[in-house]
């Protein structure tokens, strides 16, 4: 299903003498608003909204610390629209990108009408998560507590949700436990988060499912590739530039180039006779055509950037700066 979905005049939509498509008056009794998705890096909150949304829009890794833009994506019922905010893992910045990344975390939490706090439930609470209870006990956001990663929780498991609950306690907090990857759970989170948001109108047409553009969405999949096939070998030092995206009727043509810090890293994702760039491109290539329901030719190249995470001026030609 592709991402941003055309509408045909037969849609139950009005357009604009300019042929921009107005979004539906809301019914009586409809909600609507924004959810942050705040927790510490890793904890399964790219793998939740995809869950949520029903299809992929942020990418997934067992490398912490993924998620780098603030990325929205939309889920509409017949009784509300959730526009979640996929927010990066809050934790301790080594770099200009980290101060930037938790940085926009932090306003997230000030600029969204509910907070889902999400935890990861096969580990007790921990010092980084009672940083960000504090965070939030500041902020006048309601906030739920979500326990991620039930399917994974060890059978005497009480003693860690208990750590959870006497938080959730603390604050006055209400939970919900989960899983993101089976779905366990799911309903009563999103029964729960509509009945904290507000009488509202729709703020996006109801078939959109993210506002971020498909260049965005091809850059985030080949990075995801990069993350899954190098694992800790290049991790956090790439960031993707999409250069061209040239369609016609049987294929889409797609330039991308992988910026990396160090030569070391370049040759690690190029790989031995170009093997390891290949591989990136071949997975990449077939995630972008369940994108854009089509068939896709990517190009990659691999260009060095020192420190380019440490350069306020690279990190904002490479898409990353402090949001408002």
């Amino acid at each position: 299903m592709k991402v941003e979905q055309k509408v045909s005049s037969s849609d139950n939509y009005s357009f604009s003498l300019s042929g921009e498509v107005t979004i539906p008056q809301a019914p009586p009794g409809f909600k609507s608003g924004f959810i942050g998705i705040i927790g510490r890096p890793n904890v399964g909150k790219s793998t939740l909204m995809n869950q949520l949304i029903g299809q992929k829009i942020a990418i997934t890794s067992p490398i912490a610390q993924t998620t780098r833009n603030r990325l929205r994506g939309i889920l509409t019922t017949e009784a509300a629209q959730l526009i979640f905010v996929d927010t990066p893992g809050i934790h301790k910045p080594h770099h200009q990108l980290g101060e930037v990344l938790v940085k926009n975390a932090r306003i997230a939490i000030d600029s969204v009408d509910v907070v889902l706090f999400v935890v990861d439930g096969t580990a007790a609470c921990g010092g980084g998560d009672r940083f960000i209870a504090e965070l939030l006990s500041r902020s006048q956001t309601p906030v739920i507590l979500g326990i991620n990663k039930i399917d994974e929780q060890p059978s005497d498991a009480q003693k860690l949700d208990d750590s959870y609950l006497q938080l959730a306690k603390e604050q006055q907090w209400r939970t919900v436990k989960f899983s993101a990857v089976t779905g366990v759970g799911l309903v009563e989170l999103q029964e729960l988060l509509i009945e904290n948001l507000e009488p509202g109108p729709f703020y996006y047409p109801p078939d959109l499912v993210t506002d971020q553009p498909e260049r965005f969405i091809m850059g985030e999949l080949i990075r995801e590739q990069i993350l899954l096939l190098t694992r800790e070998e290049v991790p956090h030092s790439v960031a993707i530039a999409i250069d061209l995206v040239e369609e016609t009727p049987s294929i889409t043509r797609v330039l991308a180039t992988i910026h990396v810090e160090r030569d070391s890293q370049k040759g690690i994702l190029i790989g031995k006779g170009g093997t390891m760039l290949k591989a990136i491109g071949s997975a990449a290539r077939e995630q972008i055509q369940k994108l854009i329901a089509g068939k896709v030719y990517l190009e990659l190249f691999v260009k060095v950037q020192p420190k380019w995470r440490q350069s306020r001026v690279r990190l904002a030609e490479l898409g990353y700066r402090v949001e408002e």
